[in-house]
């Protein structure tokens, strides 16, 4: 039991730790800022009046100092979150007020705006710094307003402000000594985001075009019209095309790449081919193995021929005359010399030639 109620305990103290940050009884970052009362602040707590010395110490430590900024707050940016935020961190205990004039306030004093005061005022209710919001805030802050909702400083650059006929709409505040200077975000306002828009005007409305808008909604002519919607068919062919051209360059490189290879794997078959080709026909190949065999196979199926000149190795008989031959094949017989006279054939002659013809063309196929 013991350990659940710690275990509670912490539980409520990491949901109150956020309330504590916000400065406020509000949740943080769980529900929007609310907005202030008609009435002004109905706090039952004494209000006295602050300095900046005391406010910057800590004190009074039974309530917030309660610091008011105000603006028009047109197309939300992080150069209004910026400003707000210093308003907030400016006293170690901040109650934030944030005053938002009215549309027509607004379009008299600067101009026309992108936002309705409706949207403005809860883009405010929103912003992590925003404690609360008044509705319709005055152009020009006056002591019954400061009263009402018992503000201590008032938070804004320290630029002078003209507007309404006066150089600076918060020099009695800084002669009050109420006034507390924030820093300006560089680079980023709403007449910057506005000029942007108007600089680029035929890619929104191109664009707006592209999503569904209607050339009445973007109050765009007939020929605008047209001609937004032929440069972007241009636009898309141009995209087809880039893409095309993307796509042949990769099979183009592909096929440079399979090329590479092929060449490469050519190169080494043909290192291959050229080294068995010299080691089968080269000085030391077997190709002249064979030839040595062959021709050795050759001498050895083809007879001796003998030297010219020479006596035979076998002596040749005379054939002898029967008696009953005629007288003129004896005379031939006798006419012959025995040099002229072939030897005889043996029987088996003829299967001998046949054998050596049979060799002859062996070797030859061999050889080839």
């Amino acid at each position: 039991m013991p350990g659940r109620r710690r275990g509670r305990g912490s539980n409520a103290q990491q949901q109150q730790a956020p309330q504590r940050q916000r400065g406020g009884p509000r949740g943080a970052l769980k529900e929007p800022a609310p907005f202030a009362k008609s009435t002004g602040c109905e706090s039952e707590v004494p209000h006295e009046k602050l300095t900046i010395a005391q406010a910057r110490r800590g004190t009074p430590a039974h309530r917030p100092v309660r610091v008011y900024a105000d603006g028009i707050f047109d197309l939300f940016h992080s150069g209004h979150a910026r400003a707000l935020m210093q308003a907030k961190n400016v006293f170690p205990n901040t109650h934030l007020i944030v005053g938002v004039c009215s549309d027509e306030l607004t379009h008299k004093f600067k101009g026309y705006t992108v936002m309705t005061e409706a949207e403005r005022y809860d883009a405010l209710t929103h912003c992590r710094y925003v404690d609360e919001v008044v509705r319709d805030a005055p152009w020009t802050l006056t002591t019954e307003f400061l009263k009402k909702h018992k503000i201590d400083f008032v938070a804004h650059d320290d630029i002078p402000y003209t507007s309404a006929g006066s150089e600076d709409v918060y020099k009695h505040i800084k002669e009050a000594g109420m006034f507390v200077a924030t820093q300006r975000t560089e680079g980023i306002s709403t007449s910057d985001l506005i000029t942007r828009i108007v600089r680029d005007y035929d890619i929104y409305v191109r664009r707006n075009l592209q999503r569904g808008y209607t050339a009445r909604d973007l109050n765009v002519g007939f020929i605008n019209d047209k001609k937004y919607r032929l440069q972007n068919q241009v636009d898309k062919m141009k995209e087809t095309v880039r893409t095309v051209e993307e796509k042949s360059k990769h099979f183009v490189y592909r096929v440079e790449e399979k090329s590479q290879d092929l060449i490469h794997k050519w190169e080494e078959k043909s290192r291959e081919f050229i080294g068995n080709f010299l080691e089968l026909f080269g000085p030391d190949g077997a190709w002249h193995a064979i030839q040595e065999r062959s021709g050795r196979m050759l001498q050895a199926l083809s007879p001796y021929s003998s030297p010219r000149g020479s006596p035979s190795s076998s002596p040749t008989r005379r054939r002898s005359v029967s008696p009953d031959s005629s007288p003129a094949s004896a005379s031939i017989s006798n006419s012959s010399s025995p040099s002229s006279l072939s030897p005889p054939s043996s029987p088996s002659s003829p299967s001998s030639r046949q054998k050596r013809t049979r060799a002859s063309r062996k070797a030859a196929s061999t050889y080839k």
